[in-house]
């Protein structure tokens, strides 16, 4: 999505007119982005997941040589978060760059974030591109409206 298309169906923010936990955050995903292991595609992404509590897990996309093995950063930092413990989120701020696109999670990032989501709640997206100014303001309910539920 650009920035353009970005505006009709959601909100397109400053950064500077953030909050300071959410700037904090936004420079973490973009710091996790750098940390990245791309050999193959050179496609960085980093992720920055805010808990309930404050506490905020990091990630980044993990590349293989067998491509299907791959995990993208938002699940990373999912992992990380319920292996300590960690399984209610409010935030999540996503850094990535795609020929001046602003980068949503894949369907699969977006599947595993609905299964944390908590629909009276809902999980606030942000989408950055690295040394923007701009950041777009969107949900997890927003980016898959008829999620994968196992009643």
């Amino acid at each position: 999505m650009d920035s353009t298309s970005a505006e009709n169906t959601n909100q397109l923010k400053p950064l500077n007119e953030l909050n300071s936990e959410d700037q904090l955050l936004i420079s973490m995903c973009s710091l996790a982005r750098e940390r990245a292991y791309v050999p193959y595609s050179n496609f960085k992404v980093g992720a920055a997941l805010r808990c309930d509590d404050g506490t905020i897990f990091s990630g980044c996309n993990v590349e293989n040589a067998s491509y299907g093995l791959a995990i993208c950063a938002e699940r990373t930092a999912i992992v990380k978060a319920v292996s300590e413990g960690k399984t209610k989120f409010t935030t999540i701020a996503i850094a990535g760059l795609n020929k001046n696109q602003f980068v949503p999670p894949c369907g699969a990032c977006r599947q595993v974030l609905s299964e944390f989501n908590n629909p009276n709640n809902d999980m606030i997206v942000y989408l950055y591109q690295p040394e923007g100014t701009n950041v777009v303001k969107t949900s997890v309910s927003e980016l898959l409206p008829l999620d994968f539920k196992f009643n």
